[in-house]
């Protein structure tokens, strides 16, 4: 099966297997069976009346609200991991404001939350650290450095990854480098070892891994400093211990920004492909009036400092792999909005994690009053594979893809029209030559909301009699 996501009478990706190989500018993509988002521009080649439009998250409700005492207006620097029926969240704890990052006084502690549904999310008292005397808490390590400050797991995907190192998880300082831990359960870590495994980073925010099936290596994307901004840089291992010299992220043309967590991970339904909910941050860029911060009380010394002199978003980055980010789409992602709280320095960064929610959304999650004392988590949701969508307005329009090949026996899309739109799809050959049986004329049109709808046309749906040959998709 090979499967196109259609969205808002558009095309936002289509599925597809297998890991595509590099390749000549004359020779087709090599897709398989996998799933393809149209994130990016990867697989178009023309687009006339039709364009790639950003898609804007909806508001879900509150995830969680950082209100115990051994959390605090800056906890944050928050992943979610979906694991089963499990859903996971780490973040960091840090009660009092008025100390620097690696000062113990600041009393930072690493948190565990947990859901069956990704949208309510309840503490455990796990017993593991005692704070104020009492071990009533969700709190999973503690006097630990610079590692709590910015702990960030993952869930290991490994093929063979031992079963005692199920999870694994970074976190430290550039005088400390990355320190490494491990666990079974994903609440009990241990360290890996003494020495770091990886350095030469800034290391100042939340440094991110997974294991990518696409490059059969771990990938690391971590906190660096370039040209004047925050910058993103990465480096590889096979084993997790040992790791390739860092190579910064390119961009393209895309202008110098401030990047201040990449969040980076492995979507879920097309790991080739990797999603970035990225901070951008804005560094003296302030949005409030002298008499909104009086009346938000943004001075008052229990507060993060610095709130009212900056602001921040959060932006789509993508990669296929490599060192290279695509960054299509500069418009944010995710914007403050309409409460004033979020116009602060260090509000609205998204936690590491896109995960589904439901037969139809995903979800994912972001900071919002960060630094005040309604510090808390907002959860935002998109349509299934709905970060991006190839839109047609009213008047007709069309994409054609490059050449390809694929396997399987049929093409379904992920489709939104309204009672007045639709799509058609033509499979054309290398050549851009209607095939005969798969013409706009032959086929059915798909007038409806769907997220695998079938494409068929007058002889049916079977299209495995083309597999393996170079082929173009017209919509």
């Amino acid at each position: 099966m090979f499967r196109c996501c259609v969205l808002t009478a558009a095309m936002a990706a289509i599925l597809f297997g297998g890991l595509a190989p590099t390749f000549a500018d004359d020779e087709p993509i090599s897709l398989g069976t996998r799933r393809e988002l149209f994130v990016d521009h990867f697989l178009i080649e023309k687009l006339e009346g039709v364009s790639l439009q950003l898609q804007q998250p909806q508001p879900a409700g509150i995830a969680l609200k950082f209100d115990q005492p051994w959390e605090g207006q800056v906890s944050g620097y928050v992943t979610v991991i979906h694991d089963g029926e499990l859903f996971r969240m780490y973040y960091r704890g840090r009660p009092l404001t008025g100390y620097g990052d690696s000062d113990p006084r600041a009393k930072e502690v690493t948190c565990y939350a947990e859901s069956h549904d990704g949208i309510n999310f309840t503490r455990p008292k796990l017993g593991l650290i005692s704070f104020g005397g009492n071990k009533d808490n969700n709190a999973i390590l503690a006097d630990v450095g610079p590692v709590t400050h910015n702990f960030a797991p993952f869930l290991d995907t490994r093929p063979g990854a031992p079963k005692a190192e199920r999870f694994k998880a970074v976190g430290g300082s550039s005088e400390s480098g990355l320190i490494a831990y491990v666990s079974e359960d994903g609440i009990h870590f241990r360290k890996l070892q003494d020495e770091p495994i990886i350095t030469g980073g800034a290391f100042d925010s939340q440094n991110n891994i997974l294991w990518s099936d696409h490059e059969q290596c771990y990938v690391c994307f971590f906190r660096t400093f370039k040209n004047g901004v925050r910058w993103i840089t990465r480096t590889t291992s096979t084993d997790f211990r040992h790791w390739t010299p860092a190579v910064d992220m390119t961009f393209g043309d895309a202008p110098n920004e401030h990047l201040y967590t990449n969040q980076t991970l492995a979507y879920f339904r097309a790991p080739h492909i990797y999603v970035g909910t990225a901070a951008r941050f804005w560094p003296g860029r302030r949005s409030l009036t002298d008499e909104q911060v009086a009346a938000l009380q943004l001075d008052a010394p229990e507060n993060y400092g610095g709130l009212k002199l900056e602001s921040s978003d959060a932006v789509l980055l993508t990669s296929r792999g490599g060192d290279c980010y695509d960054r299509t789409f500069l418009e944010s992602l995710v914007r403050p909005g309409t409460d004033l709280k979020n116009w602060t320095a260090r509000s609205n960064y998204p936690a590491r994690g896109l995960v589904p929610t439901g037969p139809t959304e995903m979800s994912m999650y972001v900071q919002r009053a960060y630094g005040q004392p309604t510090n808390h988590l907002q959860r935002l949701t998109f349509r299934t594979d709905g970060l991006v969508a190839v839109h047609a307005g009213y008047q007709p329009g069309e994409l054609t893809t490059k050449p390809f090949t694929f396997e399987g026996q049929r093409l379904t899309l992920n489709l939104s029209a309204s009672a007045a739109g639709g799509v058609f799809v033509e499979i054309q050959d290398a050549a851009g030559q209607p095939i005969p049986g798969f013409t706009l004329a032959d086929c059915r049109e798909l007038n409806t909301d769907d997220l695998a709808r079938v494409v068929s046309w007058k002889n049916g749906s079977d299209v495995s009699s083309l597999a393996g040959k170079p082929i173009r998709l017209r919509f």
